[in-house]
Protein backbone atom coordinates (compact mmCIF):
# COMPACT_ATOMS: atom_id res chain seq x y z
CA UNK A 1 0.00 0.00 0.00
CA UNK A 2 2.84 2.36 0.86
CA UNK A 3 4.41 1.86 -2.59
CA UNK A 4 1.11 2.78 -4.27
CA UNK A 5 1.09 6.12 -2.45
CA UNK A 6 4.61 7.06 -3.52
CA UNK A 7 4.85 10.33 -5.39
CA UNK A 8 6.22 10.08 -8.93
CA UNK A 9 8.37 13.10 -8.08
CA UNK A 10 11.34 13.50 -5.75
CA UNK A 11 12.67 16.60 -4.06
CA UNK A 12 16.30 17.64 -4.42
CA UNK A 13 17.38 16.21 -1.06
CA UNK A 14 15.67 12.84 -1.49
CA UNK A 15 16.88 12.43 -5.09
CA UNK A 16 20.49 13.25 -4.20
CA UNK A 17 20.44 10.84 -1.23
CA UNK A 18 19.11 8.08 -3.46
CA UNK A 19 21.96 8.64 -5.91
CA UNK A 20 24.55 9.02 -3.19
CA UNK A 21 25.68 12.46 -4.37
CA UNK A 22 25.47 15.95 -2.92
CA UNK A 23 22.47 18.20 -3.65
CA UNK A 24 24.89 20.66 -5.28
CA UNK A 25 26.06 18.02 -7.76
CA UNK A 26 22.50 17.04 -8.70
CA UNK A 27 21.55 20.71 -9.04
CA UNK A 28 24.50 21.21 -11.39
CA UNK A 29 23.46 18.20 -13.49
CA UNK A 30 19.95 19.59 -13.75
CA UNK A 31 21.24 23.03 -14.75
CA UNK A 32 23.29 21.39 -17.53
CA UNK A 33 20.28 19.41 -18.77
CA UNK A 34 21.74 16.03 -17.77
CA UNK A 35 18.77 15.18 -15.52
CA UNK A 36 15.18 16.29 -16.21
CA UNK A 37 13.61 18.51 -13.57
CA UNK A 38 10.98 21.16 -13.06
CA UNK A 39 10.64 23.94 -10.52
CA UNK A 40 7.46 24.36 -8.48
CA UNK A 41 5.79 27.79 -8.11
CA UNK A 42 7.41 27.86 -4.66
CA UNK A 43 10.88 27.54 -6.20
CA UNK A 44 11.55 23.88 -5.28
CA UNK A 45 13.05 21.42 -7.73
CA UNK A 46 11.28 18.15 -8.50
CA UNK A 47 12.84 15.16 -10.26
CA UNK A 48 11.03 12.23 -11.93
CA UNK A 49 11.32 9.26 -9.57
CA UNK A 50 11.57 6.81 -12.47
CA UNK A 51 14.58 8.67 -13.94
CA UNK A 52 16.42 8.94 -10.63
CA UNK A 53 15.80 5.30 -9.72
CA UNK A 54 17.01 4.35 -13.20
CA UNK A 55 20.37 5.97 -12.45
CA UNK A 56 20.91 3.80 -9.36
CA UNK A 57 23.05 0.76 -10.25
CA UNK A 58 21.34 -2.57 -9.65
CA UNK A 59 23.29 -5.11 -11.70
CA UNK A 60 26.70 -4.76 -10.02
CA UNK A 61 27.50 -5.24 -6.36
CA UNK A 62 30.71 -3.22 -6.72
CA UNK A 63 32.36 -1.24 -9.47
CA UNK A 64 34.87 -3.03 -11.68
CA UNK A 65 38.56 -2.55 -10.90
CA UNK A 66 40.17 0.50 -12.44
CA UNK A 67 42.91 -1.39 -14.22
CA UNK A 68 45.06 1.73 -13.99
CA UNK A 69 48.81 1.71 -13.59
CA UNK A 70 51.33 4.25 -12.30
CA UNK A 71 52.80 4.38 -15.83
CA UNK A 72 49.44 5.34 -17.29
CA UNK A 73 48.87 8.06 -14.70
CA UNK A 74 52.42 9.32 -15.23
CA UNK A 75 51.78 9.48 -18.97
CA UNK A 76 48.65 11.55 -18.32
CA UNK A 77 50.71 13.80 -16.09
CA UNK A 78 53.31 14.35 -18.81
CA UNK A 79 50.56 14.97 -21.38
CA UNK A 80 49.00 17.64 -19.15
CA UNK A 81 52.40 19.36 -18.97
CA UNK A 82 51.87 21.39 -15.82
CA UNK A 83 54.39 24.20 -15.52
CA UNK A 84 57.39 23.23 -13.42
CA UNK A 85 57.75 25.41 -10.31
CA UNK A 86 60.93 27.52 -10.11
CA UNK A 87 62.32 25.60 -7.14
CA UNK A 88 62.49 22.36 -9.12
CA UNK A 89 65.29 23.73 -11.30
CA UNK A 90 67.45 24.07 -8.19
CA UNK A 91 67.28 20.34 -7.42
CA UNK A 92 69.95 17.93 -8.53
CA UNK A 93 69.07 15.14 -10.94
CA UNK A 94 69.31 12.64 -8.06
CA UNK A 95 66.89 14.70 -5.99
CA UNK A 96 64.41 14.96 -8.86
CA UNK A 97 64.68 11.20 -9.43
CA UNK A 98 63.99 10.60 -5.74
CA UNK A 99 60.83 12.73 -5.93
CA UNK A 100 59.66 10.84 -9.02
CA UNK A 101 60.17 7.48 -7.31
CA UNK A 102 58.26 8.69 -4.26
CA UNK A 103 55.44 9.84 -6.53
CA UNK A 104 55.31 6.46 -8.28
CA UNK A 105 55.10 4.58 -4.96
CA UNK A 106 52.32 6.91 -3.86
CA UNK A 107 50.43 6.31 -7.12
CA UNK A 108 50.68 2.54 -6.72
CA UNK A 109 49.36 2.71 -3.16
CA UNK A 110 46.50 5.04 -4.09
CA UNK A 111 45.34 2.82 -6.95
CA UNK A 112 45.45 -0.24 -4.69
CA UNK A 113 43.47 1.67 -2.06
CA UNK A 114 40.74 2.72 -4.51
CA UNK A 115 40.45 -0.84 -5.86
CA UNK A 116 40.50 -2.57 -2.45
CA UNK A 117 37.37 -4.62 -1.75
CA UNK A 118 38.04 -5.09 1.94
CA UNK A 119 37.55 -2.06 4.18
CA UNK A 120 40.37 -2.98 6.55
CA UNK A 121 42.78 -3.48 3.65
CA UNK A 122 41.70 -0.16 2.12
CA UNK A 123 42.32 1.66 5.38
CA UNK A 124 45.73 0.02 5.76
CA UNK A 125 46.70 1.14 2.26
CA UNK A 126 45.50 4.64 3.02
CA UNK A 127 47.65 4.73 6.15
CA UNK A 128 50.60 3.61 4.03
CA UNK A 129 49.91 6.37 1.50
CA UNK A 130 49.64 8.94 4.31
CA UNK A 131 53.04 7.80 5.59
CA UNK A 132 54.57 8.17 2.13
CA UNK A 133 53.02 11.64 1.82
CA UNK A 134 54.48 12.64 5.18
CA UNK A 135 57.90 11.39 4.02
CA UNK A 136 57.52 13.59 0.94
CA UNK A 137 56.92 16.58 3.21
CA UNK A 138 59.90 15.75 5.42
CA UNK A 139 62.19 15.30 2.40
CA UNK A 140 61.07 18.62 0.94
CA UNK A 141 61.75 20.37 4.26
CA UNK A 142 65.20 18.79 4.48
CA UNK A 143 65.99 20.16 1.00
CA UNK A 144 65.08 23.65 2.17
CA UNK A 145 61.76 23.92 0.32
CA UNK A 146 59.16 26.14 1.93
CA UNK A 147 55.77 24.77 2.94
CA UNK A 148 54.24 26.71 0.05
CA UNK A 149 56.68 25.12 -2.43
CA UNK A 150 55.97 21.67 -1.01
CA UNK A 151 52.20 22.06 -1.28
CA UNK A 152 52.59 23.42 -4.81
CA UNK A 153 54.53 20.30 -5.78
CA UNK A 154 51.84 18.02 -4.36
CA UNK A 155 49.05 19.88 -6.17
CA UNK A 156 50.88 19.41 -9.50
CA UNK A 157 50.55 15.67 -8.85
CA UNK A 158 46.95 15.79 -7.62
CA UNK A 159 45.17 17.42 -10.57
CA UNK A 160 46.32 15.00 -13.34
CA UNK A 161 45.60 12.04 -11.04
CA UNK A 162 41.95 13.01 -10.50
CA UNK A 163 41.51 13.95 -14.17
CA UNK A 164 42.84 10.56 -15.29
CA UNK A 165 40.47 8.78 -12.89
CA UNK A 166 37.55 10.58 -14.53
CA UNK A 167 38.75 9.37 -17.93
CA UNK A 168 39.12 5.81 -16.68
CA UNK A 169 35.59 5.95 -15.24
CA UNK A 170 34.22 6.85 -18.68
CA UNK A 171 36.22 4.15 -20.47
CA UNK A 172 35.16 1.51 -17.93
CA UNK A 173 31.51 2.41 -18.44
CA UNK A 174 30.93 3.24 -14.78
CA UNK A 175 27.41 4.43 -14.12
CA UNK A 176 26.71 7.82 -12.60
CA UNK A 177 26.76 6.70 -9.00
CA UNK A 178 29.92 4.61 -9.36
CA UNK A 179 31.84 7.35 -11.16
CA UNK A 180 30.72 9.98 -8.66
CA UNK A 181 31.65 7.79 -5.70
CA UNK A 182 35.08 7.12 -7.21
CA UNK A 183 35.87 10.80 -7.67
CA UNK A 184 34.51 11.74 -4.26
CA UNK A 185 36.72 9.03 -2.70
CA UNK A 186 39.75 10.22 -4.67
CA UNK A 187 39.24 13.84 -3.63
CA UNK A 188 38.82 12.85 0.03
CA UNK A 189 42.00 10.75 -0.11
CA UNK A 190 43.93 13.61 -1.70
CA UNK A 191 42.74 15.98 1.04
CA UNK A 192 43.99 13.55 3.68
CA UNK A 193 47.34 13.15 1.95
CA UNK A 194 47.78 16.89 1.61
CA UNK A 195 47.38 17.19 5.38
CA UNK A 196 50.02 14.46 5.77
CA UNK A 197 52.41 16.33 3.46
CA UNK A 198 51.99 19.52 5.47
CA UNK A 199 52.41 17.66 8.78
CA UNK A 200 55.56 15.95 7.54
CA UNK A 201 57.01 19.28 6.44
CA UNK A 202 56.29 21.08 9.72
CA UNK A 203 57.21 18.17 12.01
CA UNK A 204 60.36 16.61 10.52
Amino acid sequence: MKALNRSPWLGLGEASRLLGITPGTLRRWADHGQVPTFTTPGGHRRFPRSVIEGLVPTSRTRRPPLGASPDRIAHAYRHARPAAPPWMAALTEAERTDFRLRGRRLLETLIQHLDATDRAAAELLLEQAAGEAADYGRTAAALGLTLSDTVQGFLRFRTPFVAELAGIARKKGLDTREATALLVDAEAVMDRLLVSVMTGHTRP
